[in-house]
């Protein structure tokens, strides 16, 4: 009789980022995890939804920075496919606006890259069971949120507002936006301007001051 104990199975993981030697680091890293396999990479949101579909691994580590339609639409389509997947935001971007806005879309778990590195291997762990990992930083910044949520003039904002609010923020403009979305030009026209009423904003100056202060870009 065969007494050997079956060996626990690999917890596969997608890693979407678009810079190699940030990619590198991580895989290194995974990969001298004995539970846990890197099956794919991508360098941006429209590789990682094709990539996933063909691998469905139980994790994506995925950036928010990224070119085209970035980090929160490709966590949002990922979603759409799959309401199961299993998403850890690893972003440079240290804001709890962006900690919130994640989690809504469906993230299970967000770490920064500032201090994130020597969590990853827990924070994979506990994200491919689906319980929720947030670095310990953030949860009095969270408590403070549920409990006093108007001070965030970005709460008025949809998901999708938030996402071309980010855009707009960044540079971006409406056709550019549009084809990032894959909407209309029409459409994301709509919803610029219903950004800038519910945020009794002027001009594209003030909306990036509020995106600073916000910490939803750098300056």
């Amino acid at each position: 009789m065969n007494n050997k104990a079956t060996p626990p199975k690999s917890i596969t993981v997608m890693l979407v980022d678009d810079h190699p030697v940030v990619r590198d680091g991580y895989r290194h890293l995974l990969e001298n995890t004995p539970d846990i396999r890197v099956v794919a990479e991508a360098n941006d949101g429209e590789e990682a939804c094709a990539l996933y579909a063909q691998y469905t691994p139980d994790v994506v580590v995925l950036d928010l920075s990224m070119p085209g339609i970035g980090g929160l639409e490709t966590l949002r389509r990922i979603k759409a496919k799959d309401p199961a997947v299993n998403m850890l935001v690893f972003s440079m971007h240290d804001s709890e606006t962006l900690v919130l806005r994640s989690l809504e879309a469906g993230a299970t778990g967000y770490l920064t890259k500032q201090g994130g590195v020597a969590q990853m291997v827990e924070a994979v762990r506990l994200v491919a069971q689906g319980k929720l990992f947030v670095d310990s930083k953030y949860v009095p910044d969270l408590m403070h949120h549920r409990l006093f949520s108007t001070e965030d003039p970005l709460q008025a904002l949809s998901t999708r507002e938030f996402q071309i609010f980010q855009l707009l923020a960044e540079g971006h403009s409406v056709s550019d936006i549009a084809v990032m979305l894959s909407i209309s030009p029409k459409t994301v026209g709509v919803h610029h301007a219903h950004i800038m009423r519910k945020l009794r904003l002027q001009n594209a100056a003030q909306l990036v001051r509020l995106a600073i202060r916000c910490n939803v870009v750098k300056p």
